[in-house]
């Protein structure tokens, strides 16, 4: 592992949940607010950064994930395969559940330039997991299988590759990406983590990736040669799960922590903040139709 480190600093606790798993995050531009869900809990929360406040937005069966859709409201990517719209606090339900997926749940999904959505399911005690597009007229394709834990997804900037972790096997890997098609091909390794466990992963305006560590403590920056360059330190939790760019110009970055086998740290579970001297992209939004 090269590491050629230009920046340490450490983030700021802003919400000390203490939630299970906190996952997922999502800058809304709509509301200037960050949402997360806490999967195991099935919640769905948002902070508002200009008042401090945090609420809560739903509360059901478990959320692995969640996309904005280009008409304001959220999906949700849920138990058993289950895909959901939540708008105006009505839950209006796609596709109930995906039968070969009744044994596990979503993990981690992130929407594409088209508008479809890259979705990971969990593996079961029999198999490994699968990934798969839901495409923006609600069919799905499966593209994957045989994952260990699927997990943080990111579009290069220009969107010819996509980044995708397989956190089982503490690896980051690089697929061409066609946009039109949807499909991904000529998988390679990125980067293999020696030490803790890469989880979710955003990428900022320069084309590098940042890479929450479970275990790690630490959301670490890697150059698009896969040099680590930089690293946000998160206090008092071990088990750092994702994270997103928000905020004016996008230079804020929202980091996601976990309870779940770090019960003994005094910040695990909470919400974390940090400004690392760069900006982030827009996140796309999916264009899912839901009847």
């Amino acid at each position: 592992m090269l590491v050629s480190q230009q920046l340490v600093m450490k983030a700021e606790l802003i919400v000390n949940d203490h939630c299970e798993l906190a996952e997922g995050p999502l800058w809304n531009p709509d509301d200037n607010s960050l949402y997360w869900v806490d999967i195991h809990a099935g919640r769905i929360y948002r902070y508002d950064p200009s008042t401090g406040q945090r609420a809560l937005v739903f509360a059901g069966d478990k959320v692995g994930g969640i996309t904005l859709q280009d008409n304001g409201a959220f999906l949700l990517f849920m138990n058993h395969g289950g895909i959901r719209q939540l708008k105006d606090g009505i839950l209006t339900s796609l596709i109930d559940e995906i039968p070969d997926e009744r044994e596990t749940r979503f993990n981690d999904i992130i929407a594409d330039p088209a508008g479809r959505v890259l979705c990971g399911l969990m593996p079961t005690e029999n198999r490994l997991g699968n990934l798969y597009r839901l495409d923006t007229g609600g069919q799905l394709t499966l593209l994957l299988t045989g994952i260990g834990c699927s997990n943080g997804l990111a579009f290069t900037n220009g969107n010819k590759q996509v980044y995708y972790t397989d956190s089982a096997r503490k690896e980051i890997y690089l697929y061409d990406y066609d946009v039109r098609s949807g499909s991904m091909t000529n998988r390679r390794i990125f980067w293999k983590s020696e030490t803790s466990i890469p989880d979710g992963l955003t990428i900022d305006a320069d084309g590098c990736i940042w890479s929450a560590q479970w275990g790690g403590s630490s959301v670490i920056r890697l150059r698009p040669d896969g040099v680590e360059d930089g690293r946000i330190e998160i206090p008092g939790a071990q088990n750092v799960t994702s994270c997103i760019f928000g905020g004016d110009g996008l230079t804020d970055l929202y980091i996601t922590t976990a309870r779940q086998e770090d019960e003994g740290s005094p910040n695990a579970g909470g919400i974390f903040h940090a400004r690392p001297g760069v900006a982030g992209v827009p996140e796309y939004r999916s264009r899912i139709r839901v009847e």
